[in-house]
């Protein structure tokens, strides 16, 4: 029979039909798979890292955890298993929030949970992701209202959940049992629970969002990072502000003339691409501190979120980023008097230094305007910050009963004194078992204008037989060994110092890099030679390499490694209190001993 041609296009639209039909059943099959795969991997790995202790401490192996629940999520967005890849997500950063007490990975951890809990309220895992994220309301947030509600719900809405004994006990020790299960049963203006329980979540933290960017953020795609949060430390003189993501971004930043006519100062502003604003950021915040006016967030784009600084007066800036948790950091520093007319903000003349408007008094016998002149080029010593090392969640390096933290805190207790005693102003970072950001340590010493930093740390080695005192001064890692001890000092994985010493290249230009290298050798030196008096000590010698700790520090900074507690003979002197004396006697010698070089400069 002979078929029309209206008969063979039939024939042909129908066969092209089928074959694309069958294409897409095959794709959507083959993003199944790959999309199970990706989850199966990431279960594996999670589970085999939470019963790994001694891995589990590191933020790096959280982040590798990540990974393919990240990727399940990409192959597969609306799969079956996107919910219970939002879920570990969840998990993962509610484990490594448990060991940094950052807020802002418990937060992104109710971010994740959150996600489950909107996008697929009737899922399985809805409830476990509600009893998280309870449990991270109470316990890490101290969000109690928050909590109740979570757990309310789960009463409520999830009558058959395998968690509703265990939310009812919970409820119950938080308080306000029948108030919480009352507030969840009442549907007002037609509203669902999860909606009455983000309503409360809305009430408990900060109004940095609009309803309706956060009822966008709960959809986001996993690849979008999120801004978590927006610090800083500041003083008349110096600000460092440092933006906190989740993940990181590309991110370009600019300078802007003053505009009068809207009574606009100077201001820098970032924008961070492919990123939203989290639960913690506020929309604006003042500082006025002599340096910035206010500090100012916004939702840009719907892929790009910006941060302007609005500054008061201004000289130099620089902007960098450091990973683990990943962060961008702003450092301001205010005119001065010697400052170049081209500078980026014009400021009135400051009154000039001399040594009969300022405290510090050169040595006798010294030159005339010596003392100006020492002060005016920052090479006095008075006021000496000291930096006891890791602290709170970061125990540092941990062996043969020891904690790296509790012997750095007791050390510069030590050390303290002695350089009171010689009549030197001393501030600390910390002075009880406290976490504080590495970033944030260097920023603490330039708003507290210190002349020097010490950062105390104890070393530790997979060799136990490495024993000795180095000390370390910023710089390009040089060694093999000085890129493993600044890695394990920065807590990032090896491979990522050679990053870090490209950004290291634009802010040494500022930085006292020499001054740093001989205060380092003369406290090496020193303590040395006291130690040796009593003791047999190994010298490892001076070492540079890019410390997070002494980045931005516009004072001479020195690490120095106290010795090796994975060393059994060293972590028992470590032990000794009298053994930490003669350690401090030696540095406060060097200490004196640098000194002394700088004011001979100033002599006859």
């Amino acid at each position: 029979m002979k078929l029309t041609t209206a008969a063979h296009l039939r024939i042909w639209t129908f066969t092209s039909l089928l074959v694309v039909t069958a294409l897409c059943v095959c794709s959507t099959s083959a993003l199944a798979i790959s999309a199970k795969s990706y989850f199966t991997v990431g279960h594996s790995e999670f589970h085999a890292l939470l019963k790994n202790s001694k891995k589990a401490k590191y933020r790096s192996n959280w982040a590798k955890v990540e990974k393919p629940f990240a990727r399940c999520l990409k192959a597969d967005p609306d799969g079956p298993f996107a919910p219970k890849a939002l879920y570990y997500i969840g998990r993962v950063h509610e484990e490594t929030g448990a060991r940094s007490g950052l807020k802002s990975d418990f937060r992104k951890a109710v971010d994740y949970f959150g996600r489950v809990i909107a996008r697929y309220p009737r899922h399985a895992w809805a409830d476990d992701c509600l009893y998280h994220r309870a449990g991270v309301y109470a316990a890490r947030l101290k969000e109690t209202t928050a909590a109740r509600l979570d757990l309310a719900t789960i009463i409520v809405d999830y009558p058959r959940s395998d968690m509703r004994d265990k939310a009812k006990t919970r409820l119950k020790q938080l308080g306000k049992y029948n108030w919480a299960i009352a507030k969840v049963s009442k549907k007002s203006g037609g509203k669902s629970l999860n909606d009455v329980a983000a309503a409360a979540t809305q009430k408990s933290t900060k109004p940095t969002t609009s309803k309706k960017t956060t009822s966008t953020r709960a959809k986001d795609p996993s690849g979008v990072a999120h801004l978590d949060n927006v610090r800083f430390t500041s003083s008349d003189e110096y600000t460092r502000v440092v933006l906190e993501l989740d993940d990181k971004v590309k991110f370009r930043y600019q300078v802007l003339a003053p505009n009068k006519k809207v009574n606009r100062p100077h201001r820098l502003y970032l924008d961070l691409q492919n990123a939203r604003l989290g639960h913690d950021v506020t929309k604006a915040t003042n500082v006025s501190d002599g340096i910035l006016r206010s500090i100012r967030t916004g939702q840009y784009s719907t892929d790009t979120t910006r941060v302007v600084l609005d500054f008061l007066a201004m000289q130099e800036y620089k902007v960098f980023p450091l990973e683990n948790p990943y962060r961008i950091v702003i450092d301001v520093y205010a005119p001065d008097a010697s400052a170049p007319s081209n500078t980026v903000v014009a400021s009135a003349p400051a009154t000039r230094q001399t040594t009969a408007n300022s405290s510090y008094r050169p040595p006798n016998g010294s030159k005339k305007m010596a003392g100006d002149l020492l002060e005016q080029l920052g090479l006095t010593v008075k006021t000496i910050m000291l930096d006891a090392g890791h602290g709170g969640k970061d125990p540092g390096a941990v062996a043969n009963g020891l904690r790296e933290k509790d012997i750095n805190l007791r050390f510069v207790k030590i050390l303290g004194k002695k350089l009171q005693a010689k009549g030197f102003n001393v501030v600390y970072t910390r002075t009880t078992d406290v976490f504080i950001p590495l970033d944030k340590r260097t920023s603490m010493a330039n708003a507290r204008k210190a002349d020097l930093f010490l950062s105390v740390h104890c070393n530790a080695n997979r060799n136990k037989k490495v024993n000795g005192l180095e000390t370390y001064s910023l710089n390009l890692a040089k060694t093999d060994a000085a890129v493993r001890i600044a890695a394990r000092e920065n807590a990032v994985d090896p491979r990522a110092i050679s990053d870090l010493q490209f950004i290291l290249t634009d802010l040494m230009v500022n930085s006292k890099i020499k001054e740093s290298r001989d205060l380092a050798k003369d406290v090496q030196l020193q303590t040395l030679t006291r130690v040796r008096k009593k003791w047999k000590l190994t010298s490892k010698g001076t070492r540079e390499a890019p410390f997070y700790v002494l980045m931005g520090a516009r004072m001479p900074s020195v690490l120095v490694e106290l010795g090796y507690i994975t060393n059994r003979t060293e972590s028992s002197r470590l032990k000794s209190n009298k053994y930490l004396d003669y350690l401090a006697s030696g540095i406060v010698e060097g200490v004196l001993a640098y000194k002394g070089k700088i004011e001979r400069y100033a002599m006859k």
